[in-house]
C-alpha cells in the first residue's frame, strides 16, 4: 500500500503509550493498535484528527507516501 502509518515513531516521540493515546482518542486499544501497526485500509477523519489533537502533530506527521517501487526496500 504507498501510504504508510508512522503512529509508532510519533508515540514514541512524544513518549505517549498506546493506552494513554486510546483514551485520550476515545477508542478501542485494539483498533488504534491495528492503526499504529499498520493493519488497517482506511482511518477516519474524525480518528484523525483525535490523534492529531492528543499528539499534537500534524496528519503529514502520520501518514507518509511511498512510491511502489520503494515499497520494496523497507
Amino acid at each position: 500500500m504507498p501510504i504508510v502509518l508512522r503512529l509508532d515513531r510519533v508515540m514514541a516521540d512524544r513518549k505517549m503509550s498506546l493506552n494513554t493515546l486510546a483514551e485520550k482518542v476515545g477508542i478501542a486499544n485494539v483498533n488504534l493498535s491495528k492503526i499504529k501497526t499498520g493493519k488497517v485500509s482506511a482511518i477516519r477523519f474524525s480518528t484523525l484528527e483525535a490523534i492529531c489533537e492528543a499528539l499534537h502533530c500534524q496528519p503529514g506527521d502520520i501518514l507518509e507516501y511511498m512510491p511502489p517501487e520503494t515499497q520494496h526496500d523497507e
